[in-house]
């Protein structure tokens, strides 16, 4: 074979560094975002935070992406569309508002579109058990607007009202410590989840007269545990949580038949939970030697305790979702506009460090070129951020045009909308809307939802049309809050009651969404 040289031009696609940084940032959260700039801002000198307004020409963005001026607006029709962004942006300079006229009569006929050593001590340290327990501060005074947040900071988590009650206990050294390690092991929902050997054994490595020597402190100290209030904390199983509650309730004064149903309560939470869930009285009743009656009191008592009852003392703030876009309602009746904002308390405040750019500028020589290169990284991360924030508006604007109907009569109203439609409409791909879409909030006027939420599939109706699966579903919740507990409807029901609306839905499609909005079955529903 005769060997030779050839020359072939062939095209391919490949990302670029800062596309793939576009790509990633575009997806990421707004918890994650944050991290990432507290990342780059600790590597790249060049990148700093700032009060001010960056300038979006300062980073070689185009003129297109410049945000559109009050009096840029166009109309199409009815419900016109208007784009407004103020000139310049609170934060990286990314468009920051716009408005999204709605007219409220914008419905057919009237009505809405469906859609160490070895060694263990237990000495007790007196820097968490002597000082003062957090106080309750009460900041609310006469503003009933305070920040969730803040009333989350003010709140006591579990572990310190048990260590609080602890201080009141006169305890030995040791038993002091072994009930301090209990109450530091305990889980939020207030369950003790390893085992008292397990516990001793993880401190006592291979001293079995050590181990034994904590099992037993341990086994006073759970005790002691479980005499602390909220009733049921520290726990190893949700029978052990409901039979301290239950046992909790017994006073002097008590009837004698309220004794026997409470007696009759404990004897059902020694028993499989799945019999319980199921409500499966001949069952409950022959186990525990009772009659049926009985038993349909006991659960009835059983339904009033609480089995988490760590859940008042979660922290808060973790679950509070800050929205990354503001829809907020402007005038009335048919005037009714929404303007479409950018959340400023979610868009990073960067900029490029002047002095060492300048610095980088004047003083070119060994070691520049690789300055050179973080200071174009700083310039492209910013440029990055914008983008994606451009991006979000650009998608919310679009997506409150489709879904008017919805901030104006609520989620019964929401239209059957796919990512096609948007992606077409911006002239974008499918897969950046669903970036766009994922772990991105909208805070509208019936509260604070996911991008993804405006997304539902179709559901054939009888004038030939479609209705969106969020508008079943709130159909669906609808019907179930207002049945007879008494006689709540069953699967099959609610699907005849949606063909009586218009919408064919089948039982299993009913059962699915009642499953996704963690609706129980009907016999779990029923009242006992």
């Amino acid at each position: 074979m005769k060997q030779g040289l050839s020359l072939r031009v062939s095209q391919h696609l490949a990302l670029t560094p800062q596309l793939q940084q576009s790509i990633r940032l575009l997806q990421l959260s707004t918890l994650e975002l944050t991290q990432e700039v507290e990342q780059m801002l600790d590597d790249n000198p060049f990148l700093e935070r700032t009060a001010e307004e960056a300038t979006r020409e300062e980073f070689g963005l185009e003129a297109a992406d410049a945000p559109v001026r009050d009096d840029d607006r166009f109309a199409d029709g009815e419900g016109d569309f208007t784009a407004v962004a103020s000139s310049s942006a609170p934060e990286v300079a990314v468009a920051a508002t716009s408005d999204t006229e709605v007219a409220t009569a914008d419905t057919a006929d009237g009505e809405p579109d469906w859609e160490g050593d070895g060694s263990v001590d237990l000495a007790p340290d007196d820097s968490e058990w002597g000082g003062d327990a957090p106080a309750r501060a009460n900041n609310l005074g006469d503003d009933e607007r305070t920040d969730a947040t803040e009333l989350a900071r003010s709140q006591e988590s579990l572990q310190s009202f048990l260590h609080r009650q602890a201080l009141g206990l006169r305890l030995s050294e040791t038993d002091r410590a072994a009930l301090r390690f209990l109450i530091e092991s305990i889980n939020d929902d207030g369950y003790l989840e390893d085992s008292l050997p397990a516990l001793a054994s993880g401190l006592a490595g291979d001293d079995n007269d050590q181990f034994d020597d904590l099992v037993h402190h341990f086994q006073v100290a759970l005790g002691l545990l479980q005499s602390l209030e909220p009733a049921g904390v520290g726990a190893r199983s949700l029978g052990e949580c409901l039979t301290i509650q239950l046992r909790a309730l017994a006073h002097e004064d008590e009837a004698d038949d309220e004794a026997q149903v409470r007696k009759t309560a404990i004897a059902i939470c020694k028993q499989p939970m799945e019999l319980l869930a199921r409500r499966d009285f001949k069952r409950l009743a022959t186990l525990t030697r009772s009659n049926e009656e009985e038993v349909r009191a006991a659960l009835q008592l059983i339904a009033r305790l609480e089995p988490k009852p760590g859940r008042r003392f979660v922290d808060v703030e973790r679950n509070v979702v800050v929205p990354d876009v503001i829809v907020t309602r402007v005038g009335n009746g048919t005037h009714t506009k929404f303007r479409v904002m950018l959340n400023p308390e979610v868009m990073p405040r960067l900029r490029v460090h002047d002095i060492y750019a300048g610095a980088l500028k004047q003083h070119k020589g060994e070691g520049s070129q690789a300055l050179s290169q973080r200071l174009q990284e700083a310039r492209w991360f910013i440029k990055n951020i914008q983008q994606r924030f451009d991006t979000i508006l650009r998608v919310s604007n679009a997506i409150v045009e489709r879904q008017k109907s919805f901030f104006v009569h609520g989620e019964l109203a929401m239209r059957p909308l796919v990512l096609r439609e948007i992606a077409d409409e911006l002239g974008l791909h499918e897969s950046t809307i669903s970036r766009v879409t994922t772990a991105k909030y909208m805070a509208t006027p019936y509260g604070t939802v996911e991008l993804k939420y405006f997304f539902g599939s179709a559901l054939g109706t009888e004038t030939g049309g479609n209705a969106s699966s969020t508008a079943v579903r709130a159909l669906i919740k609808q019907f179930v809050s207002s049945e007879d507990l008494k006689k709540p409807l069953s699967d099959s029901q609610i699907s005849e009651m949606l063909k009586e609306q218009g919408i064919e839905c089948a039982r299993r499609t009913v059962a699915k969404y009642r499953e996704a909005l963690r609706i129980a079955p009907a016999n779990l529903r029923k009242a006992l």
